[in-house]
């Protein structure tokens, strides 16, 4: 299985763990709120379902359309999870290990951190703000290298090396409040500074 396959597994399962849904819902919900918008089609989805209903993850019913609605008169397939499936989101959110930390896996894991122990939550949190320190020093070299080069060139250097000093005082913020004991809907409700 591919990383891109688990990393859509899992968020199917976290959807899921949350309720019920049918395969448009479910993937209107990846879209928006994981962001893979232009990226997870169909054709991705589906084949990625039927996977999770042959371990046995998750379970679908057939639901008759609502009386009266006039958008379709289909049935519809709900996914529920099931207790095999809780079973494998618990276990696959408490990994903490170096593909936690990694672009493709790790804001499908943040966005369901509510549910992970905060020993895991601080793990995966300091493995990513160390992955995003080393690609800053990269970062930096690069443009401390480039000064001859194009100048559009030298400024996508220097937006992707603000992007990653951004995420690295960001994560910064989020593991001291872990450690801290505190509540991240406090840490959010608090006025954002700027560099």
């Amino acid at each position: 299985m591919t990383r891109r396959g688990e990393t859509l597994e899992l968020a199917v399962l976290g959807l899921l763990h949350e309720n019920p849904m049918h395969g448009y819902e479910l993937r209107k919900q990846l879209n928006l709120t994981l962001g893979w918008g232009r990226v997870l089609s169909y054709g991705s989805l589906y084949p990625a379902l039927k996977k999770m209903l042959k371990a046995g993850w998750i379970t679908e019913h057939v639901t008759a359309p609502e009386a009266g609605a006039v958008v379709s008169r289909r049935q519809r397939i709900v996914y529920e999870l099931t207790p095999a499936g809780d079973e494998q989101f618990a276990k696959v959110m408490s990994d903490a290990g170096p593909t936690t930390w990694e672009d493709d896996n790790f804001d499908v894991r943040f966005a369901f951190f509510g549910r992970t122990d905060r020993e895991i939550r601080l793990r995966i949190l300091e493995g990513r703000r160390a992955r995003m320190e080393e690609r800053l020093a990269h970062a930096q070299q690069q443009l401390a290298r480039s000064r001859e080069t194009d100048s559009y060139a030298v400024e996508l250097l220097r937006h992707s090396l603000e992007s990653v000093q951004r995420e690295v005082h960001w994560l910064s913020s989020l593991i001291a409040v872990e450690r801290n004991g505190g509540s991240m809907r406090d840490q959010l409700s608090k006025p954002t500074e700027t560099n």
